[in-house]
Protein backbone atom coordinates (compact mmCIF):
# COMPACT_ATOMS: atom_id res chain seq x y z
CA UNK A 1 0.00 0.00 0.00
CA UNK A 2 1.20 3.78 -1.01
CA UNK A 3 -0.15 6.01 1.01
CA UNK A 4 0.70 9.93 0.05
CA UNK A 5 -0.07 13.58 1.08
CA UNK A 6 0.37 16.34 -1.78
CA UNK A 7 -0.44 19.41 -2.19
CA UNK A 8 0.70 21.03 -5.07
CA UNK A 9 1.71 17.50 -6.98
CA UNK A 10 5.39 16.86 -6.13
CA UNK A 11 4.36 14.01 -3.73
CA UNK A 12 1.74 12.77 -5.86
CA UNK A 13 4.04 12.34 -9.07
CA UNK A 14 6.44 10.32 -7.04
CA UNK A 15 3.61 8.07 -5.35
CA UNK A 16 2.60 7.82 -8.83
CA UNK A 17 5.67 6.50 -10.11
CA UNK A 18 6.43 4.05 -6.62
CA UNK A 19 3.22 2.39 -7.90
CA UNK A 20 4.09 1.82 -11.56
CA UNK A 21 6.57 -0.59 -9.97
CA UNK A 22 4.83 -2.00 -7.28
CA UNK A 23 1.30 -1.94 -8.52
CA UNK A 24 -0.51 -1.72 -5.02
CA UNK A 25 -3.03 -0.02 -3.29
CA UNK A 26 -2.46 3.98 -3.46
CA UNK A 27 -4.12 6.31 -0.83
CA UNK A 28 -4.01 9.72 -1.28
CA UNK A 29 -4.97 11.69 1.67
CA UNK A 30 -7.49 14.26 1.14
CA UNK A 31 -11.24 14.84 2.34
CA UNK A 32 -12.86 12.98 4.92
CA UNK A 33 -9.85 10.53 5.29
CA UNK A 34 -7.87 13.45 6.16
CA UNK A 35 -9.95 15.09 8.78
CA UNK A 36 -11.26 12.10 10.87
CA UNK A 37 -8.67 9.44 10.31
CA UNK A 38 -9.66 7.40 13.41
CA UNK A 39 -13.33 6.74 11.57
CA UNK A 40 -12.02 5.92 8.33
CA UNK A 41 -10.19 2.92 8.57
CA UNK A 42 -8.17 1.01 5.64
CA UNK A 43 -7.49 -2.33 4.21
CA UNK A 44 -4.18 -2.91 3.59
CA UNK A 45 -3.24 -6.56 2.16
CA UNK A 46 0.16 -5.56 1.70
CA UNK A 47 3.74 -6.51 3.72
CA UNK A 48 4.97 -3.09 3.12
CA UNK A 49 3.45 0.16 3.62
CA UNK A 50 5.14 2.99 2.05
CA UNK A 51 4.03 6.91 2.74
CA UNK A 52 4.82 9.52 0.91
CA UNK A 53 4.65 12.81 1.95
CA UNK A 54 6.58 16.52 1.47
CA UNK A 55 8.78 17.94 3.68
CA UNK A 56 7.32 21.26 5.48
CA UNK A 57 10.51 23.33 6.97
CA UNK A 58 12.50 19.99 8.10
CA UNK A 59 9.71 17.78 9.35
CA UNK A 60 6.45 16.37 8.63
CA UNK A 61 3.25 18.57 7.55
CA UNK A 62 0.97 18.37 11.05
CA UNK A 63 -1.47 16.90 8.99
CA UNK A 64 0.17 13.70 7.96
CA UNK A 65 1.54 13.63 11.73
CA UNK A 66 -2.12 13.46 12.71
CA UNK A 67 -2.78 11.39 10.44
CA UNK A 68 -0.10 8.51 11.42
CA UNK A 69 -1.23 9.09 15.39
CA UNK A 70 -4.77 8.38 14.65
CA UNK A 71 -5.60 6.10 11.39
CA UNK A 72 -6.08 2.68 11.85
CA UNK A 73 -4.61 0.58 9.02
CA UNK A 74 -5.27 -3.44 9.09
CA UNK A 75 -1.77 -5.28 9.06
CA UNK A 76 -0.01 -1.98 10.02
CA UNK A 77 1.39 -3.96 12.75
CA UNK A 78 2.99 -6.76 10.63
CA UNK A 79 4.16 -4.61 7.67
CA UNK A 80 6.72 -2.90 6.84
CA UNK A 81 6.96 0.75 6.99
CA UNK A 82 9.13 2.78 4.52
CA UNK A 83 9.18 6.41 4.03
CA UNK A 84 9.89 9.01 0.61
CA UNK A 85 9.36 12.22 1.41
CA UNK A 86 9.57 15.07 -1.34
CA UNK A 87 11.88 18.23 -0.41
CA UNK A 88 13.38 21.46 -2.64
CA UNK A 89 16.58 21.35 -0.50
CA UNK A 90 17.25 19.46 2.28
CA UNK A 91 14.98 17.16 5.13
CA UNK A 92 16.45 18.11 8.46
CA UNK A 93 15.73 14.96 11.11
CA UNK A 94 12.55 14.39 9.69
CA UNK A 95 13.04 10.76 9.18
CA UNK A 96 14.39 10.77 13.09
CA UNK A 97 10.77 12.20 13.41
CA UNK A 98 8.52 9.62 11.60
CA UNK A 99 10.44 6.71 13.54
CA UNK A 100 9.43 8.37 16.40
CA UNK A 101 5.68 8.39 15.23
CA UNK A 102 6.46 4.39 13.79
CA UNK A 103 7.92 3.44 17.12
CA UNK A 104 4.77 4.96 19.15
CA UNK A 105 2.40 2.66 16.49
CA UNK A 106 4.39 -0.12 17.62
CA UNK A 107 4.63 -0.40 13.71
CA UNK A 108 8.20 -1.58 11.93
CA UNK A 109 9.70 1.65 10.47
CA UNK A 110 12.27 0.53 7.43
CA UNK A 111 13.89 2.55 5.22
CA UNK A 112 13.68 6.36 4.57
CA UNK A 113 14.51 8.41 1.48
CA UNK A 114 14.36 11.45 -0.04
CA UNK A 115 13.68 12.61 -3.19
CA UNK A 116 14.74 16.71 -4.47
CA UNK A 117 11.87 18.36 -6.49
CA UNK A 118 10.73 21.95 -6.88
CA UNK A 119 10.49 24.24 -4.55
CA UNK A 120 6.84 25.24 -3.89
CA UNK A 121 7.27 27.42 -0.58
CA UNK A 122 6.44 31.09 -1.26
CA UNK A 123 4.99 32.29 1.97
CA UNK A 124 8.26 34.24 3.64
CA UNK A 125 10.06 36.98 2.30
CA UNK A 126 12.96 35.26 0.53
CA UNK A 127 11.22 32.20 -0.97
CA UNK A 128 10.24 31.79 -4.05
CA UNK A 129 9.38 28.62 -6.49
CA UNK A 130 12.56 27.61 -8.60
CA UNK A 131 13.93 29.18 -11.99
CA UNK A 132 12.58 27.25 -14.47
CA UNK A 133 16.27 25.95 -15.18
CA UNK A 134 16.14 24.47 -11.95
CA UNK A 135 12.85 23.11 -12.03
CA UNK A 136 13.49 21.32 -15.40
CA UNK A 137 16.57 19.91 -13.80
CA UNK A 138 15.17 18.89 -10.72
CA UNK A 139 12.38 16.95 -12.48
CA UNK A 140 14.80 15.51 -14.96
CA UNK A 141 16.72 14.02 -12.25
CA UNK A 142 14.10 12.76 -10.46
CA UNK A 143 13.16 9.69 -12.44
CA UNK A 144 16.77 8.41 -11.02
CA UNK A 145 16.18 9.13 -7.58
CA UNK A 146 12.53 7.25 -7.49
CA UNK A 147 14.63 4.04 -8.73
CA UNK A 148 16.59 4.32 -5.88
CA UNK A 149 14.04 4.96 -3.43
CA UNK A 150 12.58 1.42 -5.19
CA UNK A 151 15.98 -0.59 -4.92
CA UNK A 152 16.20 0.32 -0.85
CA UNK A 153 12.35 -0.50 -0.24
CA UNK A 154 13.26 -4.20 -2.76
CA UNK A 155 16.35 -4.76 -0.66
CA UNK A 156 15.21 -4.43 2.77
CA UNK A 157 16.91 -1.07 4.19
CA UNK A 158 16.56 -0.30 7.93
CA UNK A 159 18.45 3.31 7.51
CA UNK A 160 17.69 6.72 6.28
CA UNK A 161 19.18 8.33 2.90
CA UNK A 162 18.07 11.59 3.35
CA UNK A 163 19.47 15.07 2.57
CA UNK A 164 19.63 16.05 5.73
CA UNK A 165 21.51 19.52 4.99
CA UNK A 166 23.50 21.93 7.27
CA UNK A 167 22.52 21.93 10.80
CA UNK A 168 20.02 19.50 10.79
CA UNK A 169 18.71 19.62 14.16
CA UNK A 170 18.53 23.31 14.63
CA UNK A 171 16.08 23.23 11.55
CA UNK A 172 13.94 19.88 12.81
CA UNK A 173 14.54 21.29 16.70
CA UNK A 174 14.13 24.75 16.74
CA UNK A 175 12.49 26.20 13.38
CA UNK A 176 10.62 23.58 12.65
CA UNK A 177 8.09 23.82 15.46
CA UNK A 178 8.80 27.56 15.61
CA UNK A 179 7.12 27.04 12.14
CA UNK A 180 4.53 25.13 12.97
CA UNK A 181 2.73 27.23 15.92
CA UNK A 182 3.72 30.68 14.47
CA UNK A 183 3.35 30.38 10.47
CA UNK A 184 0.64 27.82 9.34
CA UNK A 185 -1.87 30.48 9.85
CA UNK A 186 -4.86 30.65 7.01
CA UNK A 187 -5.58 34.00 7.97
CA UNK A 188 -3.44 35.79 5.46
CA UNK A 189 -5.05 33.72 2.55
CA UNK A 190 -7.71 36.30 0.57
CA UNK A 191 -8.40 36.01 -3.32
CA UNK A 192 -7.25 39.42 -4.85
CA UNK A 193 -9.63 41.42 -7.96
CA UNK A 194 -8.12 38.82 -10.01
CA UNK A 195 -10.38 36.31 -9.14
CA UNK A 196 -12.87 34.89 -11.61
CA UNK A 197 -14.89 32.85 -9.03
CA UNK A 198 -13.89 29.83 -10.67
CA UNK A 199 -14.43 27.86 -7.39
CA UNK A 200 -11.24 25.74 -8.72
CA UNK A 201 -9.35 26.60 -5.35
CA UNK A 202 -12.60 25.65 -3.01
CA UNK A 203 -12.99 22.20 -5.60
CA UNK A 204 -9.43 20.64 -5.26
CA UNK A 205 -8.56 21.74 -1.19
CA UNK A 206 -7.71 18.62 0.32
CA UNK A 207 -8.75 19.76 4.01
CA UNK A 208 -12.28 21.03 2.49
CA UNK A 209 -11.40 24.10 4.03
CA UNK A 210 -12.27 26.93 0.94
CA UNK A 211 -15.80 28.00 0.67
CA UNK A 212 -17.24 29.97 -1.67
CA UNK A 213 -18.71 32.84 -0.52
CA UNK A 214 -21.97 34.61 -1.69
CA UNK A 215 -19.99 37.64 -3.06
CA UNK A 216 -18.47 34.44 -5.13
CA UNK A 217 -14.62 34.74 -3.25
CA UNK A 218 -12.89 32.08 -1.60
CA UNK A 219 -12.59 31.79 2.06
CA UNK A 220 -10.55 30.07 3.91
CA UNK A 221 -11.78 28.22 7.49
CA UNK A 222 -8.89 27.43 10.01
CA UNK A 223 -8.80 23.39 8.94
CA UNK A 224 -5.95 24.52 6.45
CA UNK A 225 -2.80 22.20 6.26
CA UNK A 226 -0.92 24.71 4.24
CA UNK A 227 -0.50 22.90 1.01
CA UNK A 228 -0.44 25.87 -1.18
CA UNK A 229 -2.68 23.75 -3.54
CA UNK A 230 -5.36 26.87 -3.94
CA UNK A 231 -2.47 29.47 -4.44
CA UNK A 232 -0.27 26.94 -6.95
CA UNK A 233 -3.40 26.35 -8.75
CA UNK A 234 -5.70 29.59 -9.49
CA UNK A 235 -5.76 29.99 -12.75
CA UNK A 236 -5.79 33.77 -12.57
CA UNK A 237 -3.04 33.93 -9.89
CA UNK A 238 -5.36 35.39 -7.43
CA UNK A 239 -4.87 33.89 -4.38
CA UNK A 240 -2.70 36.03 -2.17
CA UNK A 241 -1.36 35.39 1.53
CA UNK A 242 -1.26 38.90 3.03
CA UNK A 243 1.29 40.99 1.06
CA UNK A 244 4.27 37.60 1.32
CA UNK A 245 2.96 36.63 -2.26
CA UNK A 246 3.26 39.63 -3.97
CA UNK A 247 5.90 39.18 -6.98
CA UNK A 248 5.69 35.75 -6.48
CA UNK A 249 5.80 32.82 -8.82
CA UNK A 250 3.47 29.87 -9.24
CA UNK A 251 4.74 26.20 -9.68
CA UNK A 252 1.91 24.12 -11.53
CA UNK A 253 3.11 20.68 -10.55
CA UNK A 254 4.79 18.02 -12.94
CA UNK A 255 3.31 18.17 -16.20
CA UNK A 256 4.63 14.76 -17.02
CA UNK A 257 4.61 11.31 -15.70
CA UNK A 258 7.58 10.88 -13.82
Amino acid sequence: MIIYFSGTGNSAAIARAINIHFDAAIVALEGDLLLHPETNPLSCDDNIIIWVTPVYSWGLPPVVVNFMKQCHITNAGSARHHLVVTCGDDTGMTATQWRKLMAGREWSAASATSIIMPNTYVLMKGFDTDSPEVEKQKLTAAPEQVDRAIARIESVCNDDEMLRGSFPRIKSYVIYPWFIRHAMSPKPFHATDACISCGKCARNCPMLNITMSATGRPEWSDACALCLRCYHRCPTHAIAYGTATKGKHQYPGPTKQI
